[in-house]
């Protein structure tokens, strides 16, 4: 228990290898760049580790979830409109700032070959369905792979509904995703020493110049999640919830702090459902909103990943074109289904998007050593979304906020 308590946390660790890459860096100069494939082999291991991850959650959360067909298809309709606001303002600011530019001295300029042939969307759409069912595994193919993914849960679904004995089954992809989940954990040890050996090679052979690039980034990206709650929620707010927004942020605040400190929406969902009590939501609607859709809620991730997507795009010289980023877009929203819940879930998944829309990943270990500071914004705003469908939910069933708690009504959906 005092090892447990003396142990540095994960973030102290990597401000620690970020330091301690910089002074290697300054100290070797060129010669460290031998030690920037520890963070191309980390980041390997991640997008090894993630496919099948990603595979599991979303079979086990199709079995796992009983939702009312009327009610859940109304979620689904709120999330979905919240996640493409937030991929349009994503897309927006990369396209405004080109927060890529800055980092156009380090990355490897891309050949011509990635950007005719690899980002071509007739190709990505073709890859939809897979040429053999170890396809998605071996090429780390994101659309493929969730597609087999919603058959194989939706299949087993009907079989659990038709009264089919499958809980031996159920209960093996839960085991699984945990074992997945447990591994990933272990790799995610390794990020504090990947970004000791990414920082001291960049700084090595470029200097300073990466650090400015960084900081670029982790600023647009900090805009868009702030932009996000203050202009999408809080006009949901005013204009068709009619709550105060005083009251709102009042409630908000306990999940919030909380969110930023534990860097995990589902971590903080005990406090957001108290949050939602203290609005007056009925309990059906933050059951359904914030329990079951914290599997679709994840603005705050699918935000992160159209910018970051177009960051490394820039970075490496490529101008997307409109149908290239929506395509983009997509693969984004599509990775974040039922990533909820798995360690450093938005950079997990950003690597399968690039991977799907055929971005190099080389500039991934660098961007792992500012993660840290995104994934607090990405949480808090995951945590805001869950908040926002439920309330959505309870006010589409004819809930007046402007009533008090006692107006609420006692199920959704019935």
């Amino acid at each position: 228990m005092a090892q447990d308590k003396a142990r540095l946390s994960l973030t102290t660790q990597i401000l620690i290898g970020l330091v301690a890459g910089v002074a290697t860096g300054v100290l070797l100069g060129p010669g460290a760049a031998g030690l920037g494939e520890i963070g191309k082999l980390v980041i390997q291991a991640i997008k090894v580790a993630a496919t099948p991850l990603l595979l599991l959650a979303i079979v086990n959360a199709i079995l796992t979830t009983e939702v009312n067909a009327r009610a859940g298809l109304r979620m689904v309709v709120l999330a979905t409109v919240n996640a493409t606001i937030a991929l349009a303002l994503g897309l927006l600011l990369s396209n405004v700032f080109k927060p890529g530019r800055h980092l156009v001295s380090v990355a490897v300029p891309a050949g011509p070959a990635i950007s005719a042939q690899k980002l071509d969307a007739m190709k990505v759409i073709g890859g939809l369905v897979p040429t053999s069912l170890v396809q998605p595994f071996a090429e780390n193919s994101l659309l493929p792979l969730v597609g087999m993914a919603l058959l194989l849960g939706f299949a087993l679904r009907r079989l659990k509904d038709a009264g089919e004995p499958v809980e031996g089954l159920e209960r093996a992809f839960a085991q699984l995703q945990r074992a997945a989940e447990t591994i990933l954990g272990w790799i995610i040890r390794f990020a504090p020493l990947a970004v000791f050996g990414v920082v001291a090679k960049s700084v090595g052979e470029h200097g300073m110049a990466p650090l400015r690039g960084l900081a670029w980034y982790v600023g647009v990206g900090v805009l868009g999640l702030i932009l996000h709650p203050l202009l999408t929620y809080q006009l949901w707010l005013v204009l068709y919830v009619r709550l105060s927004l005083a009251r709102f942020w009042r409630a908000a605040r306990e999940p919030m702090i909380y969110a930023t400190g534990a860097n995990s929406s589902l971590a903080t969902l005990p406090l957001t459902l108290k949050a939602l009590d203290r609005l007056g939501v009925s309990r059906a609607s933050s059951a359904l909103g914030a329990c079951v859709g914290t599997n679709l809620n994840n603005d705050g991730i699918i935000l992160y990943e159209a910018m970051a997507v177009l960051f490394v795009a820039q970075a490496h010289g490529l101008d997307l074109s409109l149908g290239q980023q929506v395509l983009a877009a997509v693969s984004c929203l599509v990775a974040a289904m039922g990533i909820a819940g798995i360690p450093e879930a938005g950079f997990i998944s950003l690597s399968l998007v690039l991977a799907t829309v055929g971005l190099p990943l080389e500039l991934l270990p660098l961007l792992l050593t500012v993660d840290w500071i995104i994934a607090r914004g990405r949480s808090v705003v995951n945590v805001l979304s869950d908040m926002m469908v439920s309330i959505l939910l309870d006010r589409w069933e004819g809930r007046r906020f402007d009533e008090g708690p006692e107006a609420a009504p006692s199920a959704v959906g019935a």
